[in-house]
């Protein structure tokens, strides 16, 4: 590509990084806290696309002029050889296609298919926050693992709780309620999982969204792609949500 081509790729990138930043798309590819980098990359390649576009301008204006200039009249012998112009391939255009994708299509979050073949990615938290004294309790569910694992369901004990997530159901017919986890973006995204015992719905929709609400069980299994520990949870209720804005979920690593 010739440098007017390539401006004009790298401002569709940076119009691209603007679209997804300023809506929640971004959130399909990063976690919420990358935003204000992702938004300054897509000022600084649309700023650095109009440069360049307008330098190549001045350049081939500046050139222009000079050769009327200094070009003389005198006539071209017949047999003087012709310039060649060398134009880039039209195919290389087609590494447009990538971008009006990443406008024009939202990819679907990773769901059930990749919470079944990951291990659980459950890491002992640094600590706990207070719990409300109203229940049930809202809860992360990524929290909700953490203190029945770690805190052998201690700050759990007589609560009610209310966590959130997508369902996954194993060969056996477990069920269960998963986040994806992440530490930057949706490629190292992984899962954390907690097991569903007691008024289960009997029809479940994998990849569906659940708020659940119940209480704690020192009931616990392990998972069976990595022997990571999956704790359960007893559901006294359960009814289908929306899928939310954010379907990652990056607290696990705080």
């Amino acid at each position: 590509m010739n440098r007017q081509a390539q401006a004009a790729v790298m401002f569709l990138v940076g119009a691209a990084l603007l679209h997804a930043g300023m809506t929640d798309l971004y959130l399909r590819y990063v976690k919420a806290g990358l935003r204000p980098l992702l938004l300054a990359a897509g000022a600084v390649l649309i700023v650095s696309a109009l440069a360049t576009a307008w330098y190549e301008w001045r350049r081939a204006r500046s050139g222009r002029e000079e050769a009327v200039q200094e070009s003389a009249p005198e006539a071209v012998p017949e047999n003087a050889p012709e310039g060649h112009v060398h134009r880039e391939p039209r195919i290389s255009w087609l590494l447009v296609l990538p971008l009006l994708a990443l406008i024009l299509i939202a990819p679907p979050a990773l769901g059930s298919y990749s919470a079944l073949r990951t291990g659980t990615a459950l890491q002992h938290p640094y600590g706990y926050n207070k719990l409300p004294k109203s229940d049930p309790i809202p809860l992360n569910l990524v929290d909700y693992a953490g203190r029945a694992v770690y805190d052998h369901g201690r700050s759990l004990a007589g609560h009610q709780v209310r966590i959130a997530g997508f369902v996954a159901v194993d060969s056996a017919g477990t069920p269960y309620l998963v986040r994806m986890a992440l530490n930057c973006c949706a490629a190292d995204a992984q899962p954390v999982k907690v097991a569903l015992t007691g008024k289960v719905p009997p029809v479940l929709q994998p990849d569906g969204w659940l708020q659940v609400t119940g209480t704690y069980t020192a009931r616990e299994t392990h998972d069976p792609v990595n022997n990571g520990p999956i704790p359960y949870l007893r559901v006294t209720e359960a009814k289908p949500i929306p899928t939310p804005a954010d379907p990652y979920d990056e607290t696990w690593n705080n």
